[in-house]
Order: structure tokens, then C-alpha cells, then sequence
């Protein structure tokens, strides 16, 4: 991100030096930064309207142009946001039958660990494409094999874009754009590594719309196209047109696929590298679940510690330290300040997570922060690894139910260990962009006994 080149601040000391609102500038752009959980509430719940337009990041508007829903604004962004929310919904978003699809993508995970047969392995790609799945389901109707040649180069790109995005070649073209653009560097794979996966989302387009029922729609696409041949006929200037479906389809799988992966894999990497907390796990899947059955979405309400670990590993892992960025959307007055409409504004959700004010030693991992004193999970305030307001993550619900049934599946089934020793076991990110991403790591999974 901006502040790794300035070398001095991270955005955790930000707000100690500067407080809790303050301007800096991105090359000649003014920009409004948020710190810590008061100044970032107050801005996208209590004035969720005055911040709920989004500011541009060259580095992804070249490859969004406007389009799709991340990016949008105005009516383009309201209408692609309502009506994805309403289809993911129907299709299942939090319900049963996308339940049904994230147990049987975490038991076909099982499985392939297995053949792991206690051999060392990096599992950033497993994990990958055993998320990348359920999107799979949910957009294009059905899953792939681990081994279909298409599925595998897909992941390999989304995975190749997610860490460009987070590399220093990113943050200097998200600053720089124009001088940036005739550098050579990473940046530029990662526009090629865009259009690449954007190729791969036309080709299923074509195949699902030969053979469309608008009556019987059975996925994202399908609902998407039977709302275009309706709209369309009476308004030629719709929101719903080819650039918008394709570019909504590669923001439910670039958002859907590496930002639950990227917390599954430091999940396996903290827990590795503190077995004690896996053991409390073993023991209540043990109690709660025990091993003739596989874990479903109800038994979250019986597994506080469970749901307190998930909680501390998303507040610990921080994927996404500033969120993207926020632009006014009128003149707004906020914490006496006059910000003129259109201004860019960086909530820094890392400084909502280690706000010390809120969660004691933010440094250390300590699932018990989110337990009371009698052992029950309670809730933080502040915690926004989904961002707040208006701009919430569409898929919060999904990613939830996913984090918690992949997860509790695998501890159900395995132990995980470090083929090193603990005290070489780094959990320091690997970049610090837009995203932060773990190191790559080698991981052992050992079978329980049933």
C-alpha cells in the first residue's frame, strides 16, 4: 500500500502520529484517511450515505472500466448491488442449499488432502480451487474437478492477480498511473492476468446463453441474462448489458475466491503455529459433532470457541488493512472538517482491528477476546473484516458460512503440524498492499483417529 513507501508508518501508527482524521497526498490527489474504530463508524454507519460512493483505483479500473459492481457508482452500482444480493439470496446465500454445496466442496477438500499421505505440501492452490467452487456453483451452475485443465489455469490467475494487486508495483500505479504505464514491472501482468480470466467468464457466458430458459434461470448468469432480455426491451440503456454481467461475474469470483482462501491459509498457518488452540477445537468438534457426521451450519450456535478462533484469525490476518477506497458522494461536514464532494476517503480497518482502545494486546493472537467470562462468544464492535455501511461486502453471509464449514470440516478430519520447527513458523505477511497474503508455507495434515 501507499504507506510501505514511505517507509516510517504503518498504517497502525498512523493515527498515533496524525490522529484520527487527517489528509495526505497520493501523488496530486487529496485523500482523507480514517484511523481507529470511532472515526471509521462514525463515517460509514452514522453518515453511511455521504460515504458511500467508491473511489477509483487505476490499477483495477483499467481492467474494470466502471463496470460490475465494485467499482460502480450511482444508479449502475444500486441496481447491480440490489439485484445480486436478491439472486444470491434465492439461489441460496446463507440458506440450506448452498450449505449443501460448501459440505460436499469441503468433503471433496478432505479427500484431496488425504492423498497428501503425510508428505509436506504448500495448499494455497487446494484451497483455492476448493473455494473457487462454490462460486463455480453459484454463477455458473455447477463445479469442476481439481484436475480440469481450465478450472486449474483460472485459479492459477486469480490467485497471480490477488498478489500483484497487494505488490509495491501496484501501490506505485494506483499513485502514478500515467508515469507507471510506461515502466515495465508486475502491474502490467496483472491487467494481462485480467483479461485472461475475463476471457474464461465470456466463453461460459456464450455456452449459458444458448441454452437459456429465462423461465427456469438455474445460476447467477442465467438470471443475469433472462433480466437482460426482459429489461432490454424497453430500455436500451440498461444497467443490465453484456460489460455488466461480465465484470459482476469477475467481482463475485476475484472477491469470493482468494479473500476466503487468503483466510483459510493464515488460518492453517496460526493455528500451526498454536497447537493448543487447535487441540481446544479438536475437543469441542469432538464434544459437539463427534466423528460420524459432517459439521453443518447449526452446529455454529453450539461451538463458541470455534466462532471466537474464526472471528481472532480474520481481526489477526487483516487481509484487507485499508479497505478500498470511499468517495463523498455531496459536501459533507465530519468531525468539523468541510470535505468537498468527490473526495477520496481510506478507512484503515487494520487500525479498527488493533485499535488497543477495543481489543487488549491486538498484537497477540488470543481467540479469548471474544468470549465472555462464562466461555460464550460474544461480539466486537470493532470488527470489519467485511468493511461496514453501504459498502458491506455483498457476500459476508456466504463467506461466514464457508470460513466455518471448510474450516471445521478439515480439524474434524486432521491435525495440522509444520514440518519445521514452531519458532521458524513466520506469520508476518508476505506483501502488504491493497491485500495482505501469508508466506508461502509447507503443511503436514495428519488423520485423526475416529
Amino acid at each position: 500500500g501507499w504507506w510501505d513507501l514511505g517507509g516510517r508508518l504503518s498504517p497502525r501508527t498512523m493515527g498515533k502520529e496524525y490522529g484520527p482524521v487527517f489528509t495526505v497526498f497520493l501523488g496530486l490527489q487529496r485523500v482523507v484517511v480514517l484511523c481507529g474504530y470511532q472515526a471509521v463508524k462514525e463515517a460509514l454507519v452514522d453518515q453511511a450515505e455521504e460515504f458511500s460512493g467508491r473511489g477509483q483505483l487505476p490499477a483495477f479500473s483499467k481492467d474494470f472500466n466502471h463496470h460490475g459492481i465494485v467499482f460502480a457508482n450511482g444508479q449502475r452500482w444500486q441496481q447491480l448491488r440490489r439485484f445480486s444480493l436478491t439472486t444470491l439470496r434465492n439461489f441460496g446465500m446463507g440458506k440450506r442449499s448452498i450449505e449443501e454445496r460448501i459440505q460436499e466442496e469441503a468433503q471433496c477438500l478432505v479427500e484431496e488432502l488425504r492423498k497428501a499421505e503425510g508428505t509436506p505440501f504448500d495448499p494455497t492452490f487446494l484451497l483455492s480451487r476448493a473455494v473457487s467452487n462454490v462460486i463455480c456453483s453459484i454463477v455458473f451452475g455447477n463445479r469442476f474437478e481439481y484436475s480440469d485443465e481450465k478450472f486449474l489455469r483460472l485459479n492459477k490467475l486469480i490467485t497471480e492477480r490477488f498478489c500483484i494487486a497487494s505488490s509495491t508495483e501496484a501501490a506505485l500505479y494506483n499513485i502514478f498511473p500515467e508515469i507507471m504505464e510506461k515502466i515495465p514491472g508486475a502491474h502490467h501482468a496483472g491487467h494481462r492476468c485480467s483479461q485472461q480470466i475475463i476471457g474464461f467468464i465470456k466463453e461460459r457466458i456464450q455456452v449459458q446463453q444458448a441454452s437459456l430458459d429465462p423461465c427456469a434461470p438455474q445460476n447467477y448468469i442465467d438470471c443475469f441474462l433472462a433480466k437482460m432480455e426482459k429489461v432490454e426491451k424497453h430500455n436500451p440503456d440498461s444497467e443490465f448489458c453484456m460489460e455488466n454481467l461480465v465484470m459482476a461475474t469477475f467481482n463475485l469470483f476475484f472477491a469470493g475466491t482468494e479473500t476466503i482462501s487468503t483466510t483459510l491459509r493464515f488460518g492453517f498457518l496460526i493455528l500451526m503455529k498454536h497447537p493448543q488452540v487447535q487441540e481446544k477445537l479438536h475437543k469441542e468438534i469432538d464434544r459437539v459433532i463427534g466423528a460420524g457426521r459432517w459439521p453443518s451450519a447449526d452446529d455454529r450456535r453450539q461451538m463458541p470457541y470455534m466462532e471466537a478462533v474464526l472471528h481472532e484469525i480474520q481481526r489477526f490476518s487483516d487481509i484487507l488493512p485499508m479497505s478500498l477506497p470511499h468517495a463523498l458522494t455531496r459536501d459533507t461536514h465530519f468531525r468539523g472538517y468541510a470535505i468537498p464532494k468527490g473526495t477520496y476517503v481510506y478507512p484503515l480497518l487494520s487500525t479498527v482491528h488493533y485499535d488497543a482502545e477495543h481489543h487488549a494486546s491486538p498484537e497477540q493472537f488470543e481467540p479469548r477476546r471474544f468470549l465472555d467470562s462464562h466461555g460464550r462468544f460474544k461480539t466486537a464492535d470493532a470488527f470489519m473484516p467485511f468493511s461496514a455501511g453501504k459498502r458491506l461486502c455483498l457476500g459476508e453471509g456466504l463467506a461466514r458460512m464457508e470460513l466455518f464449514l471448510f474450516l471445521t470440516t478439515i480439524l474434524q478430519a486432521f491435525t495440522l503440524t509444520s514440518p519445521v520447527p514452531l519458532g521458524e513458523v513466520s506469520i508476518v505477511p508476505d506483501a502488504s498492499g491493497v491485500s495482505r497474503v501469508p508466506m508461502r508455507y509447507q503443511l503436514l495434515v495428519v488423520p485423526r483417529q475416529a
